[in-house]
């Protein structure tokens, strides 16, 4: 008898007001419609304001107040879940804590004793190769490693999906090329569904089955992008680019590029300090 896969997520005419000091509303989103698969990767893409952030405290359940329908499994959202995990860009770890203690505090609603907490986190730092560095202090780490101890932890109560919010954007380039790798072997190993909002449309290409872009004021899904290429994926496939370049092409500015004069084909034309 096969089980159910569970993590599907159905977002039907949603939409999210802000009240201003003026008495009138501000739209934050519009009549977003999305159906996510159990087990998918989702990337969410867009440029600062187009509301892909407040999207994704809406699925976590940290905002409440809306217009519309989100499910998980069917369900209504009402609040916070353990069944949704989150990262945040800031790792947001208590300095005073050790890596396993971090990770621990995600298991404080648990029902686990002591032992079956430690196995847990054990299994969970193993995943995100930290086992060595589980008695270390953040300050001890680099930004990358306290990313994947956030990690861990949202993920150490075994989550049915997981959201992401800019979670490599404060990292430097080559420590986010790396952890892009790391989460999707993550991915690949734990078999949930994942939300990742980013505003790097070669991290949201990379990483996704699907690339939703967004457009702002207000935010609204301008197309969904399939990503039809096989996990593991390399940076260097030439497909990736190409649809990277595609998606690059929905936030161009067209009066801009009118602007910008062709180079001559002329060699005479340039002129040089020498």
């Amino acid at each position: 008898m096969s089980v159910e896969q569970t993590g599907s997520v159905s977002i039907q005419q949603l939409n999210k007001h802000y009240p201003t000091q003026k008495n009138e509303d501000l739209t934050v989103l519009e009549d977003i419609n999305l159906e996510i698969k159990p087990g998918e990767f989702i990337s969410i893409v867009g440029s600062s304001g187009c509301g892909k952030s407040t999207l994704l405290r809406l699925l976590v359940g940290l905002e409440r107040q809306f217009q519309g329908q989100i499910l998980v499994d069917g369900e209504a959202i009402e609040g916070t879940s353990l069944e949704r995990g989150i990262v945040f860009q800031d790792h947001r770890l208590f300095p005073w804590l050790t890596v396993r203690e971090n990770v621990r505090i995600a298991l404080h609603k648990s029902q686990f004793s002591r032992a079956e907490e430690d196995q847990l986190i054990d299994e969970h730092l193993e995943l995100v190769k930290l086992t060595k560095f589980k008695d270390a202090y953040p300050s001890q780490l680099s930004g990358g490693m306290n990313q994947r101890v956030a990690i861990a932890r949202s993920l150490v109560n075994r989550p049915q999906i997981l959201l992401l919010d800019e979670p490599f954007g404060a990292l430097d380039a080559l420590t986010r090329q790396n952890l892009q790798d790391e989460l999707q072997r993550i991915w690949q190993s734990e078999k949930i569904t994942m939300i990742i909002v980013t505003h790097d449309v070669e991290e949201a290409v990379f990483l996704g089955d699907r690339v939703v872009v967004m457009q702002p004021h207000p935010g609204r899904i301008k197309r969904i992008v399939d990503i039809q290429l096989p996990h593991p994926r390399k940076r260097e496939d030439i497909r990736l680019t190409n649809i990277k370049n595609d998606i690059l092409t929905d936030f161009s500015d067209p009066v801009k590029d009118q602007l910008i004069q062709p180079l001559s084909a002329s060699f005479a034309d340039y002129k040089f300090a020498w």
